[in-house]
């Protein structure tokens, strides 16, 4: 939105990321400089998350267990050397490197089962892709942990109905995160729900009659930080008395 009396400041969207896409121009360059510091110190308040993720998982089902990593970074991620293990917490367990390079939003699948019966059951396009023969045999109480290709955990999932209170059991029905927050912790909390057939998420039921969306990570809505929204409500009440301040003098 422009402010009353300031031609040229824009100013962005509260979510990390986004910022003023126009340069402020005289006389507001104070205001817009302001409103610029306040969004980058919003950005940076927000807690570091790794680039890949785990962003499903379903331990068991009709059909083989999966579990779902999506790049929420804004490059290619390169699987080769990259590895998954179960709470063993070992690296180069099960090799992920047959996935290839991962573009920045793409979700990729690995699952116990056959690739090609897992996206014949699931109806998944081609550019979703699969890897089967997922040989860790995920149980009802586990860890899924993601290593980097030097052996770095970057993500670790631990879940568990019977471990944690009021956490989900994902039998036939996969666990999705309700927002990028809940991916945070390492354990399987509140933020993290069942899969519902035409759900906000965009899940489905599988030809063996799981619910899950595979291959496509979706967010009911794009809420931010609080430590951003915080900030940014801070700027805005700043950037409102400034303007008052200007308005006044000028009468």
């Amino acid at each position: 939105m422009r402010g009353a009396g300031c031609r040229g400041a824009v100013i962005g969207r509260p979510w990390p990321g986004r910022f003023p896409q126009e340069v402020p121009k005289q006389p507001c360059q104070r205001l817009a400089l302001s409103a610029s510091l306040l969004l980058a110190a919003a950005t940076l308040a927000a807690p570091a998350r790794a680039q890949l993720q785990i962003t499903e998982w379903m331990y068991t089902g009709n059909g083989p267990e999966f579990v779902e990593f999506t790049n929420l970074g804004r490059s290619a991620v390169d699987l080769a050397g990259w590895s998954d293990d179960d709470d063993s917490r070992l690296p180069n367990q099960f090799s992920l490197g047959a996935l290839g390079v991962v573009a920045p939003g793409q979700s990729v699948v690995i699952t116990e089962g056959d690739a090609a019966a897992f996206r014949a059951a699931w109806n998944l396009p081609a550019s979703v892709k699969v890897l089967g023969g997922y040989s860790n045999n995920l149980g009802r109480a586990d860890e899924i942990n993601l290593f980097d290709t030097n052996g770095v955990l970057v993500d670790r999932l631990s879940y568990g109905d019977q471990v944690f209170a009021g956490s989900i059991r994902t039998q036939t029905h996969s666990g999705t995160p309700v927002s990028l927050a809940a991916l945070q912790p390492f354990t399987v909390h509140a933020g993290w729900v069942l899969s519902v057939s035409g759900d906000a998420y965009g899940s489905w039921m599988s030809s063996q009659g799981d619910v899950g969306d595979p291959g496509l990570f979706t967010l009911a809505a794009p809420v931010p930080e609080p430590a951003s929204l915080a900030l940014f409500a801070a700027g805005a009440a700043l950037l409102g008395s400034l303007a008052r301040r200007r308005q006044g003098g000028a009468r």
